[in-house]
């Protein structure tokens, strides 16, 4: 099923080929609701889209990054039992799903294929990223091997996320006869990441002659948001179809495989601005981290000015507005404009508002501190007391 070097003999097979990338969102460490997550995903990508193959992200079982959860002696039981769960599940479409695997004693950042209940190809990603908040060479082995397999009658070769972006990976796919390229990914965001992995993918897809199928994680994780824009290039470098950023969702796209597997081009997302990216990335990096750490809600102080006003339709877009409870911690110095603002702020997203001044606890700081500030002159150390206390409410109150 897999091939190095010299093109395999494929049986000649159906006409057209759907591919569903599964643009979705997983939690680090939670292999069982990830393995059942891909299941639902199959499953409902083949009832409404009649998909032959479903491609996932980069180490979806697992959740990226997985980190030092990898070192835990019963990954590789865990794993073991998911593939085993997924083996078992009866899915109508291919699965193309990332895990960690061991093999000859190395770890190995993988995907793996399965195909009517049957492991039917694996591969292990050439090369681990190690840069930037890329630390995959503490942990992952590098691979050495092409995979090029028959899906659905389909000459059909299989990257992971880096390999695309080094000379090697896909070249050798194209060359042991792939006509359709599956990459899976976990691409963080970043301001003009989708622009370069457009350059990318269209010089890819042209120079080998190939379509590619880009199918990239969705959500945060800690300091990491994943921002989706799944895609799919056709042999001479045409952008054929863009999956919108920051939506999950599963989203299909048909081959005609003839000769070329040429994508059925479908209408593409508009671009999206500067501000409204940044502004998704926000949105998406707090849902997920109150989420995925079990807050059931947020608090957060109010000033009146902007920084805490757009924080606060931050927390409102990801969470709800019965999630988040905004406080106004008045001092002496506060002016009736900033109390106004705040709570006309409040009252348009409708959250909880509440105010509380800190001039008492300001007092007893103070008093309790004379002796040693006797004969001192006020300095920055009233001011960030003020701030100090601001912080004991907010912690409090949360």
């Amino acid at each position: 099923m897999s091939a190095t070097g010299s093109s395999p003999e494929f049986t000649p097979g159906p006409r057209s080929l759907r591919v569903v990338m599964a643009q979705l969102d997983f939690l680090v460490g939670d292999i069982p609701g990830n393995t059942q997550r891909v299941i639902d995903a199959a499953r409902q990508a083949h009832q409404q889209h009649n998909a032959d193959i479903v491609v996932f992200p980069e180490l979806c079982l697992t959740g990226y990054p997985p980190e030092d959860l990898l070192l835990r002696p019963s990954l590789d039981l865990r794993v073991a039992d998911a593939l085993e769960t997924l083996r078992q599940a009866e899915l109508a479409p291919a699965i193309v799903i990332g895990a960690p695997l061991r093999s000859g004693g190395l770890l190995y950042n993988a995907a793996v294929v399965i195909e009517r209940g049957e492991v039917v190809g694996t591969y292990f990603k050439r090369f681990p990223p190690n840069y930037q908040v890329f630390d995959e060479k503490r942990y992952f082995a590098e691979g050495a091997d092409t995979l090029v397999l028959e899906l659905r009658g389909i000459p059909v070769g299989i990257t992971v996320c880096e390999d695309l972006w080094k000379d090697g990976p896909v070249e050798d796919a194209a060359k042991a006869g792939a006509r359709l390229i599956l990459n899976l990914n976990a691409s963080p965001f970043d301001t003009d990441k989708q622009g370069r992995r457009k350059a990318l993918l269209e010089r890819k897809a042209r120079d080998n002659q190939v379509s590619i199928v880009y199918a990239n994680l969705i959500g945060g994780q800690d300091e990491l948001v994943f921002d989706g824009g799944s895609m799919v290039y056709d042999h001479s470098g045409t952008l054929a179809m863009e999956a919108p950023q920051f939506e999950e969702g599963l989203y299909p796209v048909e081959f005609l495989c003839e000769h070329h597997c040429q994508p059925v081009s479908q209408p593409l997302p508009p671009t999206p601005t500067l501000e409204a990216n940044v502004y998704s990335a926000l949105v998406t990096g707090v849902r997920d981290y109150v989420n995925k750490n079990g807050f059931k809600s947020v608090v957060l102080g109010l000033s009146g000015g902007i920084d805490s006003a757009v924080t606060l339709a931050v927390a409102v877009d990801a969470l709800g507005k019965d999630r988040v409870r905004a406080v106004m911690m008045p001092f002496r110095y506060t002016s009736s404009m900033s109390l106004e603002d705040a709570e006309a702020e409040a009252l348009a997203l409708g959250v909880q508002y509440d105010v509380f001044s800190i001039e008492p606890m300001y007092d007893a700081f103070m008093a309790a501190l004379a002796e040693p500030f006797e004969g001192t002159r006020p300095d920055t150390t009233e001011e960030n007391l003020q701030a100090r206390l601001r912080g004991v409410l907010l912690m409090s109150l949360s």
